[in-house]
């Protein structure tokens, strides 16, 4: 996708630490300026193999695998079972999953490490790994990425994102009758009753 040189919405960053403004120059070097830019928040949409990225001024210690800073989050469209949501957090705190719009983002320094935990977190739902096998994978590549060796999990997603039906809207489990019910009983309660149950509450 094409990205317009004109608008300058990456101006806001010239007043960010160093650690969210090195960031998101990062970002803005390969895809150019932002589709959205606020004083503390660049958006693009649809840059690359992404859905989006967000490159914020606020910025997260995290020292997995070495200590670094964390402002520039990547989203793809990617539907996680729950049951997998527990070894992705075990994983990497800086993967976030989304079950009810059905979105996966990694936040990290730079594309490529979120690109290398993305195709982490695949491998989990997949069973190709466990958490802390791919706690050990993570930490091997960004030592060969230092020594100049290939890093294929950084190269590029390694799966295909599940697209816009990716999101689980759960299931219902209040019927419309139950609701009148509720609603009916609610109105025929006396008031006063009403205010004790919300002063003991």
């Amino acid at each position: 996708m094409a990205r317009s040189k004109a608008t300058k919405g990456s101006k806001p960053i010239k007043d960010w630490p160093e650690e969210s403004r090195e960031a998101a120059q990062l970002v803005i070097d390969p895809y150019g300026e932002p589709d959205e830019s606020t004083p503390s928040q660049l958006t693009w949409h649809q840059p690359g193999p992404w859905k989006r990225i967000v490159a914020t001024k606020t910025f997260y210690r995290h020292d997995f695998p070495i200590p670094h800073a964390d402002s520039v989050e990547s989203f793809i469209d990617y539907r996680v079972p729950p049951e997998k949501f527990t070894a992705i957090a075990q994983f990497d705190g800086s993967v976030n999953t989304e079950r009810t719009s059905g979105e996966v983002s990694a936040r990290c320094h730079d594309e490529q490490a979120n690109l290398l935990a993305l195709n982490l977190m695949h491998d989990i739902v997949t069973g190709a790994r466990d958490a802390e096998d791919a706690r050990r994978y993570y930490a091997k590549e960004v030592l060969d990425y230092r020594r100049g060796k290939p890093t294929p999990y950084m190269e590029g997603l390694r799966f295909q994102p599940h697209g816009a039906g990716a999101g689980d809207p759960d299931v219902r489990v209040i019927s419309d009758e139950e609701l009148e019910r509720a609603v009916e009983e609610g109105k025929s309660r006396p008031r006063q009753a009403v205010e004790e149950d919300a002063t003991h509450a």
